[in-house]
């Protein structure tokens, strides 16, 4: 089911905006364990697939490089991505939602669209 909501998630994103330029997400090299690793693919495959579909550009960013572009440092911890975000005029809810966001900056600052 959590593919199923996923892809549902990604089909109302594209239904509510005029358009998707590009999708970047964090591309995770290491897991925590077995359980995480077949997750992160299940999501991967139906990510790159639906971009595929809908003829959307994606890429993966690694961790080190999102944490060294917020923050000064490639090794962040949570606090200080969390504080980074906050420094970017942001409230961020907690630590995915400041990685999102450092992302997104990243995103804007070094790719052309």
């Amino acid at each position: 089911m959590r593919y199923l909501r996923f892809k549902r998630w990604l089909i109302e994103i594209k239904q509510s905006v005029d358009g998707i330029d590009a999708v970047f997400f964090e591309e995770v090299r290491r897991h925590a364990g077995v359980d995480a690793a077949h997750a992160y693919g299940g999501f991967m495959a139906h990510l790159t697939a639906w971009c595929e579909h809908h003829q959307i550009p994606y890429q993966g960013v690694p961790v080190g490089t999102i944490k060294k572009h917020a923050t000064g440092k490639g090794n962040a911890n949570k606090e200080q991505m969390v504080a980074a975000a906050r420094q970017r005029g942001h409230a961020p809810a907690d630590d995915n939602e400041a990685d999102a966001l450092a992302i997104l900056h990243w995103a804007i600052e070094t790719q052309e669209f």
